[in-house]
């Protein structure tokens, strides 16, 4: 299941997270990398400490969780607290599948669907594309400024590199009622 999700966020929230966004710190994307994503993952992520995130996502997740498409595709029983990425000329996330299991240990979920809300415009950056596997070859997404793509987490997929302007998206877990994604 590969599934675009048009129109999760509206312009106004657009230009409130991008706001909010470049005016929140961000890190080395690695510190929240599993072992083997560690080697391949250069990006920046938000601070999840910082004031903002409790904003951003009563912003996106909320908008996300509630969008009927999410609904009918992921049929969340959780949903994670999102990751916020920065990629920036160079930066990339070389092949890797998502962790089977997430979360700390007072906290495990399974992550069965994987989620990426794009919260800027495909125009703004070059390069950047996310580079899903399947059976049937690689799909390429560079979404529309507030549209989604959902997407089995345990699909080989990457994201290309930025050669220029700044790719910013949040990418969430979902732990499904229904465990198998062919179902």
């Amino acid at each position: 299941m590969l599934l675009p999700i048009p129109e999760v966020l509206n312009p106004a929230q657009l230009e409130e997270v991008q706001r909010l966004l470049a005016e929140a710190p961000f890190q080395d994307g690695r510190y929240s990398a599993g072992k083997e994503a560690r080697i391949v993952k250069q990006n920046e992520e938000m601070q999840q400490q910082d004031a903002r995130y409790d904003r951003l996502n009563r912003i996106v997740m909320r908008s996300l969780v509630n969008h009927p498409l999410f609904q009918q595709a992921a049929l969340p029983l959780r949903v994670a607290s999102p990751f916020y990425a920065r990629y920036r000329p160079g930066m990339t996330y070389g092949d890797h599948v998502d962790d089977p299991v997430m979360g700390p240990m007072t906290g495990r979920y399974r992550s069965d669907v994987s989620t990426t809300v794009f919260l800027n415009a495909p125009e703004d950056y070059e390069g950047g594309e996310l580079v899903i596997r399947t059976s049937y070859g690689e799909t390429r997404f560079k979404g529309e400024a507030g549209s989604a793509v959902v997407y089995p987490s345990h699909s080989l997929h990457r994201v290309d590199p930025v050669t220029a302007g700044e790719r910013l998206v949040a990418v969430t877990w979902t732990q499904s009622m229904v465990r198998d994604a062919a179902r």
